[in-house]
């Protein structure tokens, strides 16, 4: 088939296998949006110092949840979801730590003749470290292939009905047949230094305006939660970061039961099926939760698919003019 117009989303990647761990580390802290430091000789050493600290303890816990990282197959099962929905666009997907990256699909499609590319971020929520780094990465490996399609970019959607639909209805199966009543629901985001929100980066805020989407919406669906609150994990270093952090906080818990869902990731990774799913539930048996669980992300729900082609065709699909 002819495509002329195709959807790439973007993602940060993970670990195929093992091997792959290491290059997932030392390209992610070489990101100039991750370690803000601006001679690249001096981020290089501290990415590969990183990297070597990091690395036999990240190759334990992917080999824990089966090797390598879940997002990128369920990605490609995204695309494919997609493609059942609506095959007028060509649908594939860039990662900004390891393979595909963003340069071979800029290749794939130029060979393809494609005329315009909607760029799709799947983190709901704006944040220079994630959105707007895979979306330099991209315009970057365009203007390499001498490449200039008409562009187009959903930069974030967390206040989409749609999307916030999709979210409740995997807090709905992790709940099962059980009432609402009787858990506490913490909405999960991946943190950041306090220094990059200080910076003026918006995530943080619209992390907050997310979850208070929310809140009507699983009241007029009867889902009436004892407490909902915010906390943030996977911090890094002895710097400050968001607060409240969520390993911190579980001991309030004890004999409560508790569901965590993961807001800030669209695909379920590391975050979710290591730190949260095993890591942080040995710790909630050890503190005495009575009951702990995980909400999955959307991965390749045909209604997370359904919310995609709904923004691709909304306003919030903006036109980018020049890059």
């Amino acid at each position: 088939m002819q495509y002329k117009k195709a959807v790439v989303l973007l993602n940060m990647g993970g670990p195929n296998n093992l091997l792959e761990v290491k290059t997932f580390l030392q390209n992610m802290f070489n990101d100039p949006y991750i370690l803000s430091i601006k001679s690249n000789f001096f981020r290089s050493i501290l990415a590969n110092f990183i990297t070597h600290k990091r690395l036999q303890e990240a190759q334990s816990n992917y080999q824990e949840i089966g090797g390598k990282s879940p997002l990128v197959e369920h990605t490609f099962a995204l695309c494919q979801a997609l493609e059942k929905l609506d095959s007028s666009y060509f649908y594939t997907y860039a990662m900004r730590y390891t393979p595909p990256f963003a340069k071979s699909v800029v290749e794939e499609l130029k060979a393809k003749n494609i005329k315009e590319i909607i760029l799709f971020s799947m983190y709901p929520h704006f944040s220079y470290t994630t959105t707007q780094s895979s979306y330099d990465d991209f315009i970057k490996a365009l203007k390499e292939f001498d490449y200039y399609p008409k562009l187009y970019f959903v930069r974030h959607y967390y206040f989409d009905e749609m999307y916030n639909q999709a979210v409740i209805n995997r807090i709905k199966e992790a709940l099962g047949s059980d009432d609402a009543k009787e858990f506490h629901l913490i909405f999960s985001a991946h943190s950041l230094p306090q220094r990059n929100i200080d910076k003026g980066d918006p995530y943080q805020k619209e992390i907050i305006a997310n979850v208070e989407t929310l809140k009507p919406m699983l009241e007029a669906m009867k889902l009436h939660f004892k407490s909902i609150k915010i906390a943030y994990q996977s911090k890094l270093g002895p710097i400050k970061w968001l607060e409240p952090n969520l390993q911190d906080i579980l001991k309030n818990y004890k004999n409560e039961k508790l569901l965590i869902c993961a807001i800030a990731f669209s695909i379920d990774n590391s975050e979710t099926d290591f730190e949260l799913s095993i890591q942080y539930k040995k710790e909630a048996e050890i503190i005495g939760i009575a009951d702990y669980r995980v909400a999955k992300c959307l991965n390749s729900g045909e209604d997370f698919a359904k919310s995609i082609l709904a923004l691709v065709h909304s306003e919030i699909c903006q036109n980018v003019e020049s890059y």
